[in-house]
C-alpha cells in the first residue's frame, strides 16, 4: 500500500490526525481575511463585464496578423470612441472588443478597421449584442445563481438538517465571493462561460462538503447514548477521515484545470478558456478549503449550542476530570479544560470509531 494510502486509512480510523476544530478560529480569521481583500477589489476595481452583459461588437480579424495588439487597441479606439479590449489569439487572429457601441454603427467601425488593419472587410467576422439582449443575460445569469442556492439549501436541510444547510450555504457564498473577488483583481472578462465555470464550482464544493457532512451524520446518530466523545470531536473525526478523500479529488480536478488556464489560456491566448478556467482554479481551491474549514467547524459551532449537546459535553468533562484512562481519553483533552479546549489536538492510536465504541456494549470503551 502507498504511504497516501496508509496515513488515509490511519486517518480513516482515527489513529492519528490534525484537530481542524479546536484551530477554527484561525479558518474563520483567514477566510475573513480574503473574503474582505475580494470585496475591496470589487469595490475598488469591480467586474469587467463581457459584451454579452453590457452590449457591443467582437471583430475577429484573419489569421496571421502583423499588426501588434497595441496598435489594433488604437485603430479601434479612434474608429469607435468606446472602450476596447484586444486579444492576440493562437493562429494569429486578433480579437477586437468593442463595449457599449449601437448595433447600426458597427458596420462603419467594421470598414475603418478594415481599411487601418490593411484587410478586405469580408475577412473580418463581427459579433453583435444589444444593450437591451445583454441586460437580460445578466438577469438571467443571478437568478439562476440565486435559484440554485435556494435548491441546495432545501435539499441539505432535508437531507441533513438545517444547521448544515445553513454551513454549506455560508461556504458557498465564501467561495463565489473569493472567486469573483479574484477576478475583479486579475481583470478577467466576465462572459456567459464565468458563469458556467461559477456553477461547476459550486457543484465541486458541494460534492467536498456533503462527503464530511454524511460521515458527520452517521457517526452522531446516537451521540448521547454515550460519554466518550464530544459533537465537535466526532465532527473532527469525519474531516479526518474523509481528509484524504478531499485531497485527492481536489488535486485531480485542478491539474486539467491548470492546463486550460496557463496552457490554453496563457500560451494558446484562447479567450474563452480564460473565462472557464480562471473561475474553476479559484473556485475549487475555495471550494475544498471551505468544505474543510468552515463548513463542518461551522456546524459543530451551531450544534454545540444545543441544550442536549451542552449536556453531553458537560458530562464528557466531568467524567475526564474523575480520572478516564488513558486508552479511552482522547489525547489532548485533560481535567479542567473549558469546554472550547474540549477538541483532542490529535487522536491517539488507541481511540476507536464511535460506532465501534458502541459495539463493545460500553460507552466508556474500557475492557474488563
Amino acid at each position: 500500500m502507498s504511504k497516501l494510502g496508509t496515513l488515509g486509512a490511519r486517518l480513516h480510523h482515527g489513529e492519528i490526525g490534525y484537530d481542524f476544530i479546536k484551530n477554527r478560529k484561525i479558518w474563520y480569521g483567514i477566510s475573513i481575511l480574503i473574503t474582505i481583500m475580494a470585496i475591496l477589489g470589487l469595490a475598488v476595481r469591480g467586474l469587467n463585464m463581457g459584451i454579452e452583459f453590457q452590449g457591443g461588437a467582437v471583430f475577429t480579424t484573419p489569421k496571421h496578423m502583423s499588426t501588434s495588439v497595441a496598435q489594433a487597441e488604437t485603430y479601434a479606439h479612434d474608429a469607435s470612441g468606446n472602450e476596447v479590449i484586444v486579444q492576440k489569439l493562437g493562429d494569429g487572429s486578433l480579437r477586437i472588443q468593442i463595449a457599449g457601441i449601437e448595433t447600426g454603427k458597427s458596420d462603419q467601425i467594421k470598414e475603418t478597421l478594415a481599411k487601418d488593419l490593411k484587410v478586405n472587410p469580408e475577412h473580418i467576422n463581427a459579433d453583435l449584442v444589444g444593450p437591451s439582449w445583454g441586460e437580460q443575460i445578466a438577469n438571467k445569469a443571478w437568478q439562476g445563481l440565486a435559484i440554485f442556492m435556494v435548491l441546495v439549501v432545501i435539499y441539505l436541510a432535508i437531507a441533513f438538517e438545517w444547521r448544515m444547510a445553513l454551513a454549506a450555504l455560508v461556504a458557498l457564498i465564501h467561495d463565489l465571493t473569493i472567486t469573483t473577488g479574484v477576478y475583479a483583481l486579475v481583470g478577467f472578462e466576465v462572459t456567459p462561460g464565468t458563469v458556467i465555470g461559477l456553477l461547476t464550482i459550486l457543484g465541486y464544493s458541494l460534492y467536498d462538503t456533503v462527503v464530511v457532512f454524511d460521515s458527520l451524520k452517521e457517526q452522531t446518530k446516537d451521540i448521547t447514548k454515550q460519554t466518550r466523545w464530544t459533537y465537535s470531536e466526532v465532527a473532527n473525526r469525519s474531516i479526518n477521515g474523509t481528509l484524504i478523500r478531499s485531497i485527492n479529488t481536489t488535486v485531480v480536478a485542478l491539474l486539467p484545470v491548470a492546463g486550460l488556464l496557463f496552457i490554453g489560456g496563457g500560451v494558446l491566448g484562447a479567450g474563452m478558456l480564460n473565462d472557464i478556467s480562471l473561475s474553476l482554479f479559484v473556485g475549487l481551491a475555495a471550494g475544498a478549503y471551505s468544505s474543510i474549514f468552515i463548513a463542518t467547524p461551522l456546524v459543530a459551532d451551531l450544534k454545540e449550542r444545543e441544550p442536549q449537546m451542552k449536556a453531553l459535553k458537560k458530562r464528557i468533562l466531568a467524567k475526564r476530570a474523575q480520572g478516564e484512562s488513558p486508552e479511552t481519553e482522547p489525547v489532548g483533552v485533560t481535567a479542567g479544560d473549558e469546554p472550547e479546549d474540549a477538541a483532542p489536538a490529535v487522536v491517539g492510536p488507541h481511540n476507536q470509531s464511535l460506532s465501534r465504541g458502541r459495539s463493545r456494549g460500553r460507552p466508556s470503551g474500557k475492557r474488563r
